[in-house]
This record gives structure tokens, sequence and C-alpha cells, in this order.
């Protein structure tokens, strides 16, 4: 696994994390995480916890932006009946599409793909193809008359 999917592995174990226990800072949940992670298996390189951190800092400074745009191509879907991880993984998706310049669209949806295919349910992939899909062809859209 690359540094870049192994840190976006990283980034939506920690939002779901946040999400569920709203009571820590986010700074706390990368501690703890980063120091479990330390205590059962080698650590990250600092490359990988830094694009994590770069991710969920975006998801968190564009949520509101972020979950508007979710809520407009998830089609008869409210965000809050979507499970924690896909919607932590479109939160991902989106981010990189919507306001990362460095990461190309198609990566970003192929990335958060295999992400639901892992973990979360046998329909979240295409779940998550879906929504992201319509994103990036919207995006590409308005960059194009732009």
């Amino acid at each position: 696994m690359g540094a870049r999917s192994r840190a976006r592995e990283i980034a939506l174990q920690i939002l779901f994390q946040y999400e569920w226990n709203s009571g820590y800072s986010m700074e706390q949940v990368l501690q703890e995480y980063v120091s479990g992670l330390l205590a059962g298996r080698p650590a990250d390189n600092e490359y990988t916890l830094e694009f994590a951190r770069r991710c969920i800092r975006g998801v968190l400074e564009h949520r509101e932006q972020i979950d508007s745009v979710i809520a407009r191509h998830a089609k008869k879907w409210r965000l809050d009946r979507m499970s924690n991880v896909d919607r932590n993984i479109l939160r991902l998706g989106v981010f990189e599409i919507l306001f990362a310049p460095d990461i190309p669209g198609k990566v970003a949806v192929n990335e958060a793909v295999e992400l639901a295919k892992r973990y979360g349910t046998d329909e979240s992939g295409a779940f998550v193809n879906g929504i992201l899909d319509s994103v990036l062809n919207e995006a590409e859209h308005q960059s194009g008359q732009q």
C-alpha cells in the first residue's frame, strides 16, 4: 500500500473516531491513534502522517461545504442516514476533488472506492463511486467553463 493510500486509511479511521467521540479534539484523537499504532506495529513515516493530517484538517475546515456538496449529489440519501464510514469516505473524496488540486480527481474517486470496499458494506463501493463521480463531473464541468 502506498504512503498516500495508507494516509487516507488513517484519515478515515481518525475522522470516524472523531465523529464517534466528539468530546476529544482532533489532535487528541490523532495522538491516541498514532500512539496505538506505535504500540502495535511499525510506525508510519512522517510523510504518511502529514498527508493524513492534511486530509483531516481539510475535511474539518471545509466540512460544511463538503457536506452540502454530498447532500446535493446523494439523491434520496440524507447525510445522517449514511453510515459513518461511507459519510467520512465521501468527505475525504470530496475534499480531494474540490480542495486538493495536486490530486487528480479520478485518483481521489478510485482511492475512496477502495476504502469503501475495504471498510464499508458490499454496496459501499458503488454508492461512493456514484456520488463522487457525480461530484467530479460537476467540478470538471465548472472548471471547464471558467
